[in-house]
């Protein structure tokens, strides 16, 4: 019985280092290539945030002014850093539970340099001055149709992957990733096609764009990051799902609830007055699925605190898991129509929400599933282990320091406004010591982000390879990295 089992787990880990060999071009390709998207997305925002207390910061750049690079930088941390993180822990972690290797490597990099092409263009364009003053939307309408296809190319292979394992069930992290890759075409081509193709009344279409942001962030990010931290927290401390109800509910929760918000935004705008209302509630009950995937994913790494320690996966994971509870309270919190939506709405409050949830939340965990999978698929040590720490370091506290400044400082800011006696430049000077703390803390993140990529680049050619696919001063996984039969 012994001698079958050894056998059994000497064949798993065969097909799971064959798996990492076959996906190491796609994955390796979409997180660097992200990666140097996401610091020039920050070095983007310390210049638009710069121009907020100092206006004539690069003024004489027609291209840097801040109607530009604002929505460059968003932009680029939406579909060059985001999207390509998503990408690159969608086909490994349905690669692993398919038990599958990567056959379409070539055609997903040829799409993959699409992507990057077209987000290039995307940016330029709003550089220029051709973007479309849609939030999250900007890109020339002339790129939509490119970024559709090369998804579609992309994460092909990862939907014939999709797979119920011989027990009859679907782990739960497949449950998100499937869920993910169908919403997200779903939401990108409803919304460029009402928007570009029929477009119709103007406020309608800013309710359209409200919708999209939201479903963005609640149908795509956060059930690609929940997939890879119940899959990475498992792995890591050998624990199954503390609570297969809390997992149900938190994934069906967030399916029928998410679709719902985003109308909120139109508080006061002339459109049905039940919208907004629909949408704050929605926004609100958003608190349910969120809770109870926290919970549950917290439940799994508190009893395995020494090795919350050791590992920069789980110190990433609980840094982002953290992050989704305060997006919880704070859904509830900035969206109520009649006390605090009108102080928040046109304040820096709706910047700090995004960022929470953009880097606070997903951004942190794709950092986590990064130094998990790098060493699987590069069969290579991280260099240093002190750029992690700071990496993780920086991370965190710029974060902190720009969600919690946007948040209150979005309330002060919101106040100021309603004070009708107070001159806008007043508003200026009461929301300037807030904007400087904001640029700060960007140029914190930029510094160790910049070595994260680096650190990403000299992964391809370090010579200092591993026997076991796990960095030095790791404690090996306490588990079969092939888990997908423990995580229900």
């Amino acid at each position: 019985m012994s001698s079958t089992q050894s056998s059994s787990t000497d064949q798993d880990a065969l097909l799971q280092a064959a798996i990492d060999r076959s996906l190491r071009y796609p994955v390796m390709f979409f997180l660097t290539s992200g990666a140097a998207w996401l610091a020039l997305a920050l070095l983007l925002g310390v210049i638009a945030s710069a121009k907020v207390h100092n206006p004539e910061f690069l003024g004489n750049w027609a291209c840097l002014t801040y109607g530009r690079v604002f929505p460059a930088h968003i932009n680029a941390l939406v579909y060059g850093w985001g999207m390509q993180a998503a990408f690159a822990v969608i086909l490994w972690l349905m690669a692993r539970h398919s038990g599958r290797k990567c056959p379409d490597a070539v055609m997903i990099l040829t799409a993959g340099h699409v992507w990057n092409l077209g987000v290039a263009l995307g940016s330029a364009g709003i550089l220029a001055g051709n973007g479309t003053g849609m939030p999250w939307m900007e890109f020339p309408s002339y790129i939509w149709p490119v970024l559709l296809g090369s998804y579609c190319v992309i994460v092909m292979g990862s939907f014939n992957q999709f797979r119920i394992h011989p027990q009859g069930r679907v782990a739960i992290p497949q449950w998100y990733i499937f869920a993910a890759l169908i919403w997200f075409p779903w939401i990108f081509s409803t919304a460029n096609l009402l928007l570009h193709c029929l477009p119709g009344h103007p406020v309608m279409a800013a309710g359209i764009n409200a919708w999209y942001k939201s479903a963005l962030v609640f149908l795509v990010f956060t059930p690609v990051a929940l997939g890879a931290a119940y899959d990475l927290a498992a792995q890591v401390t050998g624990r199954p799902v503390s609570s297969d109800a809390l997992a149900k509910l938190g994934f069906w929760s967030l399916a029928v609830i998410a679709p719902w918000a985003g109308m909120q935004k139109l508080a006061g705008a002339p459109v049905p007055y039940f919208l907004p209302y629909v949408g704050a509630a929605a926004a609100a009950l958003l608190f349910i699925p969120i809770c109870a995937a926290a919970i549950n994913t917290v439940r799994m790494m508190w009893p395995c605190r020494k090795t919350f320690i050791a590992h920069p996966t789980l110190q990433f994971i609980t840094a982002g898991i953290t992050s989704l509870m305060v997006i919880a309270v704070t859904s509830v919190v900035l969206y109520l129509p009649d006390s605090t939506l009108p102080l928040t709405q046109f304040s820096w409050s709706g910047y700090g929400f995004d960022i929470l949830a953009l880097y606070g939340f997903f951004s942190l965990v794709m950092f986590g599933a990064t130094y998990f999978i790098v060493p699987r698929v590069a069969g290579r040590a991280w260099l240093s282990n002190k750029l992690v720490q700071v990496h993780f370091l920086f991370s965190v506290y710029g974060m902190i320091t720009i969600c919690w400044v946007a948040l209150f400082g979005g309330f002060q800011q919101g106040m100021s406004q309603e004070n009708w006696q107070l001159p806008w430049i007043g508003v200026s000077a009461v929301t300037n010591p807030y904007a400087v703390a904001i640029t700060f803390a960007w140029c914190l993140m930029l510094f160790s982000n910049v070595f994260f990529c680096l650190h990403l680049i000299l992964m391809w050619r370090s010579p200092d390879r591993l026997r076991a696919h796990h960095a030095p001063g790791e404690p090996a996984p306490a588990i079969p990295d092939h888990t997908a039969e423990h995580i229900y």
